[in-house]
């Protein structure tokens, strides 16, 4: 199950990610979302946790608690939506 997990520590790094879930189960993959211009954390993540069970489990654990001075939120990822692309044309 993949994982969103928001308000996250501009410190807290991947293997911080990793840590605060693996309290709960395996985690096969954890990944904090940079800005690509700043090189900074934009705040959020994604967890990937092959069991939903522990998954679950360390959603509950997880939304709503303080890590790193932030309350942070977790819950299931939902896919991205697609949005239409624009055109030069549709400015005006």
């Amino acid at each position: 199950m993949d994982i969103y997990v928001s308000n996250l520590s501009p410190f807290l790094g991947k293997e911080d990610l990793t840590n605060l879930f693996s309290k709960h189960g395996v985690v096969s993959s954890a990944n904090v979302i940079i800005d690509k211009f700043t090189n900074r954390s934009r705040g959020f993540g994604f967890v990937t946790m092959p069991n939903d069970v522990e998954a679950e489990k360390a959603i509950k654990e997880v939304n709503g608690s303080l890590v790193d001075g932030k309350t942070v939120a977790a819950s299931q990822a939902r896919p991205r939506e697609e949005k239409p692309a624009r055109s030069y044309n549709d400015r005006w």
